[in-house]
């Protein structure tokens, strides 16, 4: 098992974590910074998370062979885009920040040597996974990044969804998390399946020098925000400590879009 990255040292002060989602020059986002910290090997915790959203793809989407697929908000990370790969057809990188746009088109055309360790902890014993011979060709081919604002997804659009550490880490501002989780799950087709990740009681995280917001969520948090727009909810809850200052752990969410009483 790969050796934890070393946490980063605390900012000299504290965020204002009630700074909205427009107050962050997003564009100067520090991609290969954030790579090089979270996804240059697999870590504990990812190895975890893996194993969660690919039991649950390879569960909910044995009929769906032909999804129109979003992962929104990957940032630097590929890997929920590689789990919902074996399901979709096509799959939309659908990120805001120009700087993330242009690291993602690299990545697709030139992929970094870990996202097949990544592909390895995925596809062991899960056929559905396993079939595919050729994963970063084929993430190559049938994905494409978008850039575009998650305020902005359009309703009822995919089959299939994920969302990474994003609603909690792009605004300090209750209404504006609400809104991009909400956002993002009525983007999906009803009883469409998904997986979410998020930070647990995130106080704010640092890229590159750039200090930058969160949102501080829990189980409860989450389970009252989505219960007017998802079903079939499960929340884990995922140990991890070392990857940087200022949080209690991942949440990792799997469940359906639309309300439980909804058509």
């Amino acid at each position: 098992m790969a050796q934890p990255v070393p946490a980063r040292p605390a900012p000299a002060r504290l965020l204002d974590q009630r700074r909205s989602n427009d107050d962050f020059e997003w564009d100067a986002f520090d991609s290969e910074a954030y790579f090089e910290h979270n996804y240059r090997a697999v870590r504990h915790d990812d190895e975890q998370i893996i194993g969660i959203i690919s039991e649950f793809f390879d569960r909910s989407c044995v009929p769906i062979r032909a999804a129109q697929a979003i992962d929104v908000g990957p940032g630097a990370n590929l890997y929920p885009t590689l789990a919902m790969l074996p399901f979709a057809e096509h799959v939309t990188l659908y990120e805001r920040s120009r700087a993330n746009c242009d690291w993602l088109s690299r990545q697709l055309r030139a992929p970094a040597d870990s996202w097949q360790h990544f592909w390895a902890k995925m596809s062991a014993d899960r056929s559905s996974y396993a079939a595919l011979r050729e994963p970063l060709a084929d993430l190559r081919a049938r994905s494409g990044v978008q850039r575009g604002n998650i305020f902005d997804l359009p309703e009822g659009r995919w089959d299939l969804g994920t969302m990474f550490f994003v609603a909690e880490s792009i605004t300090g501002v209750r209404a504006e998390f609400n809104q991009a989780t909400h956002t993002f799950v009525r983007s999906l087709r009803p009883g469409a399946p998904f997986a979410a990740a998020f930070m647990k009681n995130s106080q704010g995280y640092n890229v590159g020098g750039l200090a930058l917001p969160a949102f501080s969520v829990d189980e409860k948090y989450l389970e009252d925000c989505l219960r007017s727009v998802a079903h079939d909810v499960a929340i884990n809850q995922i140990e991890s400590r070392d990857l940087r200052p200022g949080y209690d752990g991942m949440l990792v969410v799997t469940g359906r879009s639309g309300a439980p009483n909804s058509p």
